[in-house]
């Protein structure tokens, strides 16, 4: 059976945020436009400074975004599920990659060429403002994260790290519950650190009662209480 076939019964790019007010015949047009292919657990969909100009949407699955410097040092920059959209820089700019990603999961990639997704930009203001929005997102997280790097303490980072992801998880009041849980090693990539800082502040918040590890998922059990000793940290 097919492993993707619990997931959806056929290709489609519906559910891509930034194509969703396309009507339905747009969508199919541009589904029979793209080249999809499927990707495992750490296959490389994309290097650092290639010079390919497709956009991608992620149909299924989970990517992430680093870039692994000639030292062999990694620099994460998240990850982007079901529903999102990559490599759209070098399409609007014409520069090579500015990040690799690869599939974290088992994940459905759909690619479209450069030239259509101007294109597209062109034709659709709708997809045009989604991708605006995106990129002011984006653009949003990368200054945060510079002035956490500049500014704040290895713990508060990782402080900041483990709420950011707990903002984005399901909440049943002060509790969220990550799912699944970002390895140590996940977290020194993404906030400037190592592992065994992560792991060190990690234990001391689970003392606190502010952390916890089940299984496969970081259960937050006070996300307020997270909030409130970051903005003893920085004031904000």
């Amino acid at each position: 059976m097919d492993q993707f076939q619990n997931i959806s019964t056929r290709y489609s790019l519906i559910g891509i945020t930034i194509l969703a007010g396309l009507p339905q015949a747009t969508l199919e047009r541009l589904r029979r436009s793209c080249v999809w292919r499927r990707y495992e657990p750490g296959e490389r969909i994309l290097d650092y400074l290639d010079t390919s100009d497709d956009v991608f949407f992620v149909t299924a699955g989970k990517v992430r975004v680093t870039i692994y410097s000639h030292t062999g040092k990694v620099v994460s920059f998240g990850e982007l599920g079901a529903g999102d959209t990559f490599g759209e820089y070098s399409a609007i700019d014409c520069y090579p990659r500015s990040a690799s990603v690869e599939a974290l999961t088992s994940s459905l990639v759909a690619s479209m060429p450069g030239t259509e997704f101007k294109t597209l930009l062109c034709s659709a203001p709708s997809v045009t403002l989604a991708v605006l929005e995106q990129l002011v997102r984006r653009a949003r997280t990368v200054t945060n994260r510079v002035y956490e790097l500049s500014t704040l303490h290895v713990d508060n980072r990782i402080q900041a790290e483990i709420l950011r992801l707990a903002n984005l998880a399901r909440r049943s009041g002060k509790r969220a519950r990550i799912v699944p849980a970002p390895t140590h090693v996940e977290i020194a990539n993404r906030v400037g650190t190592h592992r065994e800082a992560v792991t060190r502040e990690i234990n001391r918040l689970t003392r606190m009662g502010i952390t916890e590890r089940q299984g496969d998922a970081l259960l937050v059990r006070d996300v307020d209480r997270l909030a409130e000793m970051l903005h003893d940290a920085t004031g904000e």
